[in-house]
């Protein structure tokens, strides 16, 4: 069956916001756990989310510390976020030819709006679900099939796009295609052990899984 929806991951997967997200992590945790965390040790904390990565460190301290990862976050974040390669053409292509483009994101709106209107990513897409719109964060299908529900579209007929195997998963549970990319920063074999249906190595690659002439 034809694919006519693509659902993109946002951080890590359109836009770069990996050093953002470093950043504000060890921000956070050397304020909180002063001495106990470097770079390589927060890699893990991408993907799910905050409350779930605070809450397993202190939770008692989990809203805390998540006001403070928030507050250094947004300081810093036009500073720090640029667009992957290829992305913009990649959803101008798409959206010339008519797919029916959406978000599924574990960060908040205000976050999310932020990026995209940085980028000027923010005119390609019909709907973007945040956390603040869900009970139930990826894997969990909920997201998905919520974007699916305002896109009035299908899941075998949409595809799910991201660089966590939280999105992979998720676009299973919800029954869609899906596709990792290569540019993950935790990997590419980390994410080719949830087997996507297929692996992008740029997002343009998506044109030709999708059967779209380029520009």
């Amino acid at each position: 069956m034809k694919i006519n929806t693509v659902l993109f991951d946002l951080d890590g997967t359109l836009i770069n916001t990996n050093e953002l997200i470093i950043a504000s992590f060890l921000h956070t945790l050397e304020h909180y756990a002063p001495g106990r965390y470097q770079r390589e040790d927060v890699l893990a904390f991408i993907g799910p989310s905050l409350y779930e990565t605070f809450s397993g460190i202190h939770k008692d301290k989990a809203e805390e510390m998540i006001s403070m990862y928030r507050e250094f976050n947004h300081k810093m974040h036009d500073q720090l976020v640029t667009e992957y390669d290829t992305v913009y053409e990649t959803l101008d292509r798409l959206a010339e030819e008519g797919y029916k483009l959406g978000i599924v994101t574990t960060k908040l709106r205000d976050t999310v709006n932020m990026g995209l209107k940085l980028t000027g990513l923010d005119r390609f897409f019909e709907t973007v679900v945040t956390l603040d719109d869900v009970k139930r964060a990826k894997p969990d299908p909920e997201p998905v099939l919520l974007a699916l529900s305002k896109l009035e579209s299908r899941p075998e007929e949409s595809i799910m796009v991201g660089d966590n195997y939280h999105d992979i998963l998720a676009g299973k549970h919800a029954g869609t295609k899906t596709a990792g990319v290569a540019w993950t920063i935790k990997g590419e074999a980390s994410l080719a052990k949830h087997q996507p249906d297929y692996m992008l190595g740029k997002m343009s690659d998506l044109l030709a899984i999708l059967g779209v002439e380029p520009a």
